[in-house]
């Protein structure tokens, strides 16, 4: 019974802290889905060369958005031509490298801590994309009009325009616009990766019943295994790359290596269960090996040679580090909408079957 409650509490806590990044991340989508042309995303994204992954990686930089809220702009992208590569580098990147994410690190940690971690989630996140494109070609297809999702009616609301100038007026334009937003936003899009997100939040919230309470005594007592335990623990788990940050200082000033933390900072924002499945039924399971492959391998070896510069030049990284935030209304009013959402199409889905 106090498994069962723990499950449920932790459920809660997940889903309260991934509802409000996934639903901006849908409405985000929307937008990008009526704004920005499909022939753009194809031109600089859908060709399977390393110059459609670095262009992909370097536009998820900047955007404030977390390893959640990126599934819906990386469904989106996918759905408007871009390649297996450059879809998988964006979701690498961004919630790794986006600009709140690597001011706080800068805030905690420091320019140096800060400046190898942008550059290594960067290299990171091309190789996975380049090894993607190479390892994991897809047929080319015909695309299709993604970006542009008018119906009959609108088509005819257009002949209307052309022969009187009241039915189209701004206010009609701008209802059209938003209409169509979240039609894609929270119908066309979030049906396809409704059963994947649930899945996530429930296998999530398991996982979070099973880390062991006193992390970072098992850490420091298993040093020279740190990075697989750390590893084991950060891939399957939900941490915003934010979040994740006064995690790491705290396993650090407890006495964990800084190499075990920049893994931490690494794979838990670039992975969680609910990305996980996504990537499976989006890219397949060949991309979603060189995915998990790529951010484990590199994330560890980049962590090792961390270690290895501060033990080289014999600086202690705990000297640059600076050091239970309360769900507001807004956070379960955001997870009471998204679960609601999600129950819908997973109940439609069923119902088909």
């Amino acid at each position: 019974m106090e498994y069962i409650t723990l499950f449920g509490s932790a459920l809660i806590d997940l889903s309260n802290a991934m509802a409000i990044y996934i639903l901006f991340g849908l409405l985000f989508a929307g937008v990008l889905h009526e704004l920005v042309p499909e022939s753009l995303v194809t031109k600089h994204l859908g060709r399977g060369n390393i110059w459609s992954v670095v262009k992909s990686t370097i536009f998820g930089i900047p955007l404030p958005v977390c390893s959640c809220g990126v599934i819906p702009l990386a469904t989106s992208i996918k759905k408007s031509g871009a390649s297996k590569g450059a879809t998988l580098s964006f979701l690498i990147s961004t919630p790794i490298t986006g600009i709140d994410s690597i001011m706080a690190t800068y805030g905690i940690f420091g320019w140096i801590f800060t400046l190898y971690r942008a550059v290594t989630s960067m290299i990171i996140a091309i190789v996975a994309g380049v090894l993607t494109n190479i390892f994991d070609k897809e047929e080319p297809k015909k695309s299709q009009s993604l970006f542009s999702t008018q119906k009959p009616s609108e088509k005819s609301n257009e002949s209307c325009c052309s022969t009187s100038t009241s039915c189209c007026s701004n206010q009609v334009k701008k209802e059209h616009f938003v209409k169509r937003v979240l039609n894609y936003s929270f119908g066309t899009l979030l049906k396809d990766i409704a059963k994947p997100l649930l899945w996530g939040l429930i296998l999530g919230a398991f996982i979070t019943v099973l880390i062991p309470k006193n992390l970072s005594n098992i850490l420091i007592e298993y040093s020279w295994l740190s990075y697989m335990i750390v590893i084991i623990i950060a891939v399957p788990m939900y941490v915003c790359a934010t979040a994740s940050l006064p995690i790491a200082a705290g396993l650090m000033l407890a006495g964990v290596s800084a190499g075990a933390s920049f893994v931490f900072l690494t794979a838990g924002p670039a992975t969680n269960t609910v990305t996980i499945g996504v990537v499976k039924k989006m890219l397949g399971t060949r991309s979603l090996f060189i995915y998990l492959g790529t951010i484990i391998i590199g994330s560890m070896l980049f962590g090792m040679g961390l270690d290895y510069l501060f033990t080289l030049s014999n600086i202690d990284p705990k000297g640059f580090i600076h050091l239970h935030e309360e769900v507001g209304v807004f956070t379960i009013i955001s997870s009471i909408i998204l679960w609601c959402l999600i129950s819908w199409h997973t109940f439609k889905l069923w119902i088909k079957r």
